[in-house]
């Protein structure tokens, strides 16, 4: 399925992404080694063990990253010019190897751009676990294509 145009957003449509994904600790490693971030929290079993999670938790960068991910088809995907901006991250419950996400998009601006070339769309961005706790939220801002003519 396409991504939409412009025109489709609507301000204060929530849109409950389908997709979701079981993180593996492959996923974590990889994404630690890729990023050269080593923090023992991430990757220590023994030294996570003794911390207040008693586990290692997934990299947040990974978390957030995943949840753009997942929401692409049903917003950007091919139709996008850029992502302007992230804001406003936050993650209010940590993710533990093995936790599916899953995520919803909620549409809280849009506006042309000064040429009526494009659009400005900012979406709140939610990412639950399976237990339906919020594990990671934050604003995306994306330069949108309008619709072709004749669509």
């Amino acid at each position: 399925m396409p991504g939409l145009y412009y025109e489709e957003f609507e301000v204060g449509e929530t849109i409950e992404h389908e997709k979701r994904r079981t993180v593996s600790e492959r996923d974590n490693q990889a994404f630690c080694d890729m990023t050269m971030n080593q923090q023992p929290l991430h990757l220590d079993r023994e030294f996570a063990s003794g911390t207040e999670f008693g586990e290692r938790l997934v990299n947040g960068l990974y978390t957030m990253s995943l949840a753009v991910g997942l929401t692409i088809p049903e917003t950007t995907d091919g139709t996008i010019v850029a992502n302007l901006s992230y804001d406003d991250v936050e993650h209010p419950a940590p993710v533990f190897h093995g936790d599916t996400i899953r995520v919803q998009s909620t549409v809280t601006d849009k506006h042309e751009t000064s040429d009526g070339e494009r659009g400005v769309v900012t979406m709140h961005v939610e990412a639950f676990n399976q237990n339906d706790e919020l594990v990671c939220a934050f604003s995306r801002t994306v330069l949108s294509l309008k619709a072709p003519d004749g669509e």
